[in-house]
């Protein structure tokens, strides 16, 4: 899948630097083919989407509205994978063995967080880092309504809120395919059983908030 900024419409882009945030969508966009040094490569990938409520747009019809931003994750909590890399910097602390038994992702809704804001050499802005927010950080409350999808509880509404381009990739994963055109019993695809349960958030100030 290859991304071009030609022909496209140009948006205000956040602001760079440490940024606080707070986590507004989840999105399961299902099993994607890529290409990693010349082999072809196949991930199930999320969608995690951050609204940057001190950071107000200034252009166009949104005006007044907090930024947003997503980043593109390996749905995986492997040693190795960047959504366990972030998740543990969000959080403050590494899961224990218990805790990667299982992980409910929608616990990331709502929460607050310090992103770090970069801007590639095509001028767009890209998130760099997920950190715990600081204590003392004062945090609005969530303008934009928390949106939650995924194909293993797929939700036809849902599907529907998504938008054109995001429903697209959703549409080639073999996970949607499996639903649109159902397949005898023994022959779907697997779940995300790493993202299962409950995890304590461990902040002073949101530690009564599970995560």
């Amino acid at each position: 899948m290859k991304w071009s900024s030609e022909g496209g419409t140009e948006f205000e882009q956040a602001p760079v630097g440490a940024q606080v945030a707070r986590c507004i969508k989840l999105i399961d966009i299902g099993t994607q083919t890529g290409e990693w040094q010349g082999k072809p490569t196949h991930k199930r990938q999320v969608i995690i989407t951050w609204e940057l409520p001190k950071c107000l747009m200034s252009e166009g019809e949104y005006a007044g509205q907090p930024f947003t931003i997503s980043k593109f994750y390996t749905a995986s909590l492997s040693e190795k994978a960047n959504l366990r890399h972030d998740l543990v910097a969000w959080r403050g602390r590494e899961f224990t063995p218990q805790e990667l038994a299982g992980f409910d992702s929608k616990n990331i809704l709502g929460k607050p967080c310090m992103l770090n804001i970069i801007r590639t050499d095509k001028g767009k802005s890209r998130v760099n880092g997920v950190m715990q927010l600081p204590n003392g950080f004062d945090v609005p409350a969530q303008v934009n309504p928390s949106f939650y999808f995924s194909l293993d509880e797929f939700d036809e509404k849902a599907f529907d809120g998504l938008s054109k381009g995001i429903r697209a990739m959703v549409e080639v994963s073999p996970e949607y395919r499996a639903i649109a055109n159902p397949v005898p019993s023994g022959h779907g695809f697997g779940d995300l059983k790493d993202l299962k349960d409950d995890i304590p958030w461990k902040d002073e100030k949101y530690q009564d908030i599970p995560f």
